[in-house]
């Protein structure tokens, strides 16, 4: 049976029975897509943030679990881009998805990952502007409500969006080269510095703390640092020939990641003379290692931590609000999101929907705290880890849905092209390696508030399906739209 939706044209009638609105098509090359996915994995964002809770977890061995991570998320990759070389959508997972398992689950996918991405940005959001409160006070002493800073941010990012994918698109990779080079330059200062005692001890699975248990504890934090690597796939409408460009970038991507990753923590551990006690104590243990080597010039890990975060919001943005376009353009949600600007042809009710709706979670959990037994205000370098894990959590959820839908797709639509490793053993070994981390956010036994996000990722799978099975039964021609609009296809 061949792919519809993969080989002719798309339905002339959208939901609301007009013709589909388009995105701007063929305006970004490879390389522009493949700067908006790494700048949307935000690595001085994560690095920062993230480090210091993997290397406590994991130990000196913490750059191995992270080598281990960015194979797991190259088998995602193998995922996606096989996908979107047969069916390059706006949509990604949620029109792989659903292609594959019909409208039910498509409908699901678009409610788990808009809900998912929107609460994970939510984080991002926060820490902007926590990151501009740290910045700022560690220098002048000034110390302005983080929240402030993280409006005005959202704002200009929310502007930059508006103008169009070229211009955003540019934006999000100069901010991205900025904190590459300074991360760069900050690790190999380090390793110079350190040059007579580094060791191979960080690459030896025998110095992960508590042997396996250590690095299938620290996995998913590992690959939490890479989140945002499947930015290039809802970018597909817009790129030149998506249906090679997509893939290359994202394995690009996830590879100039990978080995980035692995040098970062590398120079941090040794710039804390493997001291993982340590490490785990410092709540920024790469900007006290620049402190330790560059001494005034530390300026500039800042510089890269603040581009950094402005990268993702731009990118991250960008990618995940276009998912929620096209899930309203093929009416899984409502045809409200499915808007294009006439002009401009960027998804606006999308783009400011989304970074609304991040805001009010960032309110409505700074507001929990303030009515909470401890009465406190909300501290946006913890939010950013209990949101960034509620979100990770859902969006897993998509990724495994993913992996398991591929060879099916393969076999149903295209089983001339059917190959076993390609698109049975990987996706296969994919989908286990995606069981790791989700069972360690959702183990019983966490402190809260994180004992609670399983039970509140059930609530959401539960809501999504119910809801789901009520629209397609109101409305049967659902499942001719899922996917309908494909990429290159006019």
């Amino acid at each position: 049976m061949s792919d519809p939706g993969a080989v002719g044209p798309p339905p002339t009638s959208g939901p609301a029975g007009g013709t589909p609105q388009r995105l701007r098509g063929g305006v970004l090359g490879m390389a522009d897509i493949a700067a908006a996915t790494m700048a949307n994995v935000g690595p001085a964002m994560s690095f920062f943030f993230g480090f210091a809770f993997l290397a406590a977890t994991a130990g000196v061995a913490s750059p191995l679990t992270i080598a281990a991570a960015g194979v797991a998320v190259a088998l995602l990759g193998n995922t996606l881009a096989e996908f979107s070389r047969a069916h390059p959508s706006a949509g990604s997972f949620i029109t792989f998805v659903g292609k594959t398992f019909g409208p039910v689950s498509a409908v699901t996918t678009a409610l788990l990952a808009g809900l998912g991405y929107i609460i994970a940005m939510a984080s991002v959001i926060a820490i902007s502007g926590g990151f501009v409160q740290i910045t700022l006070h560690h220098y002048t002493g000034i110390d302005l409500p983080w929240i402030l800073w993280t409006l005005l941010l959202t704002g200009v990012s929310v502007v930059l969006m508006l103008r169009g994918i070229v211009v955003s698109t540019k934006w999000a990779g100069y901010f991205f080269g900025v904190e590459m080079l300074v991360l760069v330059v900050v690790s190999a200062a380090a390793l110079f510095e350190h040059r007579g005692g580094l060791s191979a001890a960080p690459f030896l699975p025998g110095h992960l703390r508590h042997g396996l248990s250590g690095l299938a504890a620290g996995f998913p934090l590992a690959v939490y640092l890479f989140i945002g690597w499947e930015n290039s796939a809802a970018l597909a409408e817009e790129t030149e020939n998506p249906r090679r460009n997509v893939g290359r970038a994202v394995l690009f991507s996830v590879a100039i990641m990978t080995v980035s990753y692995i040098l970062f923590s590398y120079a941090t551990v040794t710039g804390f003379g493997y001291d993982t006690a340590a490490l785990g104590d410092s709540p920024l243990p790469f900007i006290d290692v620049a402190h330790h080597t560059l001494g005034a010039l530390a300026v500039l890990a800042y510089v890269g931590g603040l581009t950094s975060t402005l990268g993702v919001l731009i990118a991250g943005i960008n990618s995940q609000a276009r998912l929620i376009f096209n899930a309203g353009r093929e009416g899984l949600l409502p045809s409200f999101f499915g808007y294009v600007h006439p002009t401009r042809r960027t998804p606006n009710n999308a783009i400011v929907t989304f970074a609304v709706t991040s805001l009010l979670i960032i309110g409505g959990w700074g507001l929990g705290h303030v009515l909470g037994p401890d009465g406190g205000r909300m501290d946006p370098v913890v939010f950013f880890t209990e949101s960034s894990s509620l979100g990770a959590l859902l969006i897993l959820l998509v990724y495994l849905a993913s992996n398991i839908a591929l060879p099916l797709y393969y076999r149903r639509y295209r089983p001339q092209e059917f190959r076993t490793v390609r698109h049975l053993v990987l996706p296969a070994i994919g989908a286990l390696a995606i069981l790791v981390p989700l069972y360690y956010l959702a183990k019983p036994g966490q402190p809260a508030p994180y004992s609670w996000f399983p039970y509140v990722a059930l609530v959401a799978l539960v809501v999504s399906v119910g809801y789901a099975t009520v629209l397609v039964r109101r409305d049967p021609t659902l499942a001719e739209r899922v996917g309908s609009v494909v990429a290159d296809v006019e």
